[in-house]
């Protein structure tokens, strides 16, 4: 059953998605349908016919700017981690939203783990389907492992020390409102 479900922005979910392994597993003489994620390859032979409900799955060693040019088609990326020791789709999917502006489904397949899914939403993954010999109810937990972060991220653009500094000048604003106003708020 747990096959069936992913984590989607914070919430476990039913996947409603088909992932397609090879390219074997799909007949590539006509254009397929539905909602499937289907191999690099098999989107690049094809894209010109496929519907825009499809997604397609990249691996680390995979270059996203491949995706580039069609990136506002794509309803659905899918990033493969064949390892969870393999760190390249951590970059992958940090290019795919920062650089290339991905705003779609960005998900994490594969080899994912509990441990791996607060970094992997720093990257900018929105969707993770956790390995399937791992209980999905304690993978969601990660999400809130940390409740503050030094570094930026594409999540948290801002480091620790500026987002202080924001909050700091904010508070700095607030208390020469309340000096000019005669306002005691306490």
């Amino acid at each position: 059953m747990s096959d069936a479900l992913i984590i989607r922005d914070g919430v476990i979910v039913a996947d409603e998605w088909t992932l397609i392994r090879a390219a074997d597993d799909v007949y590539v003489s006509a254009p397929p349908v539905g909602n499937l994620i289907l191999p690099l390859s098999v989107w690049n032979a094809q894209r010109s016919a496929i519907n825009p409900n499809i997604g397609v799955w990249i691996d680390g060693a995979d270059d996203p700017a491949l995706l580039a040019d069609s990136i506002d088609q794509l309803a659905l990326i899918a990033v493969d981690f064949p390892k969870f020791t393999d760190g390249r789709g951590y970059s992958t999917g940090a290019l795919l939203r920062s650089r290339h502006g991905f705003k779609g489904e960005l998900r994490a397949i594969g080899d994912v783990l509990r441990d791996q899914l607060f970094y992997l939403r720093r990257a900018g993954f929105n969707a993770f389907k956790v390995r399937s010999d791992k209980d999905i109810h304690d993978a969601l937990q990660a999400l809130n492992d940390f409740s503050e972060t030094y570094q930026g991220a594409v999540e948290q653009p801002l480091p620790l020390f500026k987002r202080r500094a924001v909050l700091a000048s904010n508070q700095s604003n607030d208390r020469s409102y309340l000096k000019t106003t005669g306002a005691n708020y306490g």
